[in-house]
């Protein structure tokens, strides 16, 4: 029998969760991945409320039932809950984006998703890879597809 692969232990960022979730294209790819149980996507509480806050910006024009459909059909059943035991400090530029390290390292995740800058150059934190959407598909997909 040929070897089963491990979910692969990932978060995503605010960005990526709501283009994979409302644009699909390149980033839909995201919540294939997340449904056929090739990645578990973390989030801590803190991450989780910015992306429900997000959702109901005036921009994307969602109703109550849809960010409802979107957080308990699309999300929940197939995310990981880690709650950070430490918080990681000073790691970011931008001191709002040290919950997604802290999530990251608490959930033992192998990567962090993000298309910011800022979180790119740190490049890796605590074990964590952060990488560009498109950098994660091709480690992710190219080799189970060889």
């Amino acid at each position: 029998m040929g070897q089963t692969r491990k979910a692969v232990r990932v978060v995503l960022d605010t960005n990526a969760l709501v283009s994979c979730l409302l644009f699909g294209g390149v980033a839909g790819k995201l919540r294939e991945l997340w449904r056929a149980s090739a990645i578990v996507p973390l989030v801590s509480r803190e991450t989780f409320d910015e992306f429900r806050r997000v959702l109901h910006y005036p921009k994307f024009g969602l109703s109550a039932d849809e960010i409802r459909f979107l957080v308990e059909d699309e999300c929940l059943p197939f995310f990981d809950v880690v709650e950070p035991t430490s918080e990681a400090a000073a790691v970011c530029k931008d001191p709002d984006d040290d919950k997604f390290i802290s999530c990251a390292v608490a959930g033992k995740a192998e990567y962090l998703v993000t298309g910011d800058r800022g979180l790119l150059a740190i490049a890796e934190h605590g074990g964590v890879s952060v990488l560009s959407l498109r950098d994660f598909l091709n480690r992710i997909v190219r080799p189970a597809a060889g």
